[in-house]
């Protein structure tokens, strides 16, 4: 059976962190700032430091790679979205809704892996779907259950049917595709990034059920989450703003199973889902709100985990 848990994650250290209106565009979890770019830059780099720090002191492998300050990417600091690793030895590339965020897929990058000993046997560029507006943002996009080989999806601007099916032939993996939304501004709109609703671990799956609007949908997501032995822990729409939906869960050498998760994530649940995770991992939490609030993104969405087979015989 495969390793659903990653004892190695990649983070990027963000050189120019700031709100980027392109993603905005349907990414409604960003908030702008008036404060300086300045200021803004070096407080996500403060807070990225300090969570890189919380995961090293419990054991966990955490690869650091600097961003370049030229081009200007807004968005580095969440690289899960633009690649994903395998146990086979592929790297997959993934196409993105934003051109600036195009710029993120960074060859070297890829290079360092190599240089680190981890062993990229297929790298599987999918950024030709950019060009037909077809998008998939790597494990934003996709939540992977690997043990029953299965992909979660919920369809967005930034997930498309193609790509997603695509990907699930590649890897050999079931789809569950399904449709979730959000109230915004009291319209419905689209969650722009499953991970931002659901989060499957070895053994738990921490899900938004009530942004399933059609009932066969949610049947099929709790069913099938049910049938791959996952307690199921279901989160409010609210605590979904809070980024409950954006969680990881991570490994060390040790053996020891860590959820990972921002502060705005933990204080937004109940003592009963607090309970039930630490029944089954260790909580980590990290204070990351200027990267939540421009970025609209959390914690999950800044560790890309490396699944790649270490190569010996370096």
């Amino acid at each position: 059976m495969l390793m659903q848990t990653s004892t190695t994650v990649l983070m990027v250290r963000p050189a120019n962190f700031g709100f980027n209106p392109e993603t905005a565009e349907n990414n409604f979890y960003q908030l702008p700032d008036s404060r300086s770019a300045g200021e803004i830059s070096l407080l996500a780099q403060k807070e990225f430091d300090g969570f890189v720090a919380m995961l090293r002191d419990q054991g966990v492998n955490v690869l650091v790679e600097d961003d370049t300050s030229d081009p200007i990417k807004p968005d580095a600091v969440f690289p899960n979205n633009w690649f994903s690793t395998h146990p086979d030895g592929k790297l997959i590339l993934y196409p993105m809704f934003s051109p600036n965020r195009r710029l993120e897929r960074r060859k070297e990058l890829i290079e360092n892996l190599m240089k680190r000993k981890f062993k990229v046997d297929d790298i599987i560029d999918l950024s030709f779907f950019e060009e037909d507006e077809q998008y998939l943002e790597g494990t934003g996009s996709i939540v992977l259950d690997h043990q029953s080989k299965t992909i979660f999806a919920c369809y967005s601007e930034r997930t498309h049917q193609i790509p997603l099916d695509y990907v699930g032939k590649l890897l050999g993996y079931k789809v569950v595709g399904f449709r979730a939304a959000q109230e915004i501004n009291g319209v419905s709109a689209p969650i722009y990034h499953t991970n931002v609703m659901m989060h499957i671990g070895s053994e738990l799956a921490v899900v938004c059920l009530d942004s399933i609007s059609k009932a066969s949908e949610k049947q099929l997501v709790q069913k099938s989450l049910t049938q791959a032995g996952k307690k199921v822990v279901p989160i409010t729409p609210k605590q979904k703003f809070h980024f409950a939906g954006n969680m990881l869960e991570v490994g060390n050498e040790g053996g020891e199973k860590f959820t990972v998760m921002s502060e705005t994530a933990l204080d937004s649940l109940n003592i009963g889902q607090i309970q039930l995770i630490e029944k089954y991992s260790t909580i980590i939490s990290a204070s990351i709100p200027t990267i939540e609030k421009l970025g609209g993104g959390s914690a999950r969405c800044m560790m890309a985990e490396i699944f790649l087979p270490f190569d010996e015989s370096f």
